[in-house]
C-alpha cells in the first residue's frame, strides 16, 4: 500500500471526540491553556486601553521623555513591541499545546483500535 493510501486510511479512521473531550488529559490541557491565555489577554487589554485612558483623563504622559518626544509616543511605541512579544510567546506556547493535543488524539485512537 502506498504512503498516500496509508495517509488516506489514517484520515478516515473515526475518532471518538466525546471520549477525548471527557478524558482527564484533555481537561488538563484545557486548564493549562486557560491558565495561560486569560492572564495574557487581560494584560494585553489593560496595556492597550491604558493609552487612551491616560491620554484622555490625565496629563501624566504629556511630559517629555527624550528631548521633545513625550511619554505618550514612548508608550504607543511600546504597544507595538508588547504585541510582537506576546505574539512570539503565544506561538511558542501554542506549539506545545498542539503537540499535547496530538498526543491525546493519538492515545485515544490507539485505545479505540485496541477495543475493536
Amino acid at each position: 500500500m502506498s504512503n498516500l493510501a496509508k495517509d488516506a486510511k489514517k484520515q478516515s479512521e473515526p475518532y471518538d471526540f466525546v471520549q477525548i473531550a471527557n478524558s482527564s488529559k484533555f481537561k488538563q490541557l484545557m486548564s493549562q491553556k486557560k491558565r495561560f491565555l486569560i492572564p495574557l489577554t487581560v494584560f494585553f487589554l489593560l496595556f492597550y486601553f491604558m493609552l487612551p485612558i491616560l491620554t484622555s483623563y490625565t496629563t501624566i504622559l504629556n511630559k517629555p521623555a527624550i528631548g521633545s518626544i513625550t511619554w505618550t509616543w514612548v508608550y504607543a511605541f511600546a504597544q507595538f513591541i508588547m504585541t510582537w512579544v506576546l505574539c512570539m510567546i503565544y506561538v511558542r506556547k501554542a506549539i506545545k499545546f498542539d503537540h499535547l493535543a496530538a498526543e491525546i488524539v493519538e492515545e485515544n485512537k490507539l485505545e479505540g483500535a485496541k477495543n475493536e
